[in-house]
């Protein structure tokens, strides 16, 4: 299993913020605590998933999902 870290900031105007330093732009908020380590999980996720739409593949490609 991946692990990442993760920098949790306190939001001037209430709740939280987050980002992922080892995904660029993958940032995400909450207004409690609870909240944001849930967004966190979607955030990540989101981050990391890739459209295959745009991707030229032959038959001879095969496309593997892994867990790390």
């Amino acid at each position: 299993m991946m692990k990442l870290k993760v920098i949790i900031h306190e939001a001037e105007e209430g709740g939280f913020w987050a980002e992922v330093p080892a995904i660029p732009g993958c940032v995400t908020q909450g207004e409690t605590f609870d909240e944001l380590l849930s967004n966190i999980y979607e955030a990540v996720e989101g981050c990391l998933s890739v459209d295959l739409e745009n991707i030229v593949l032959t038959e001879k490609d095969k496309v593997l999902e892994i867990a790390v």
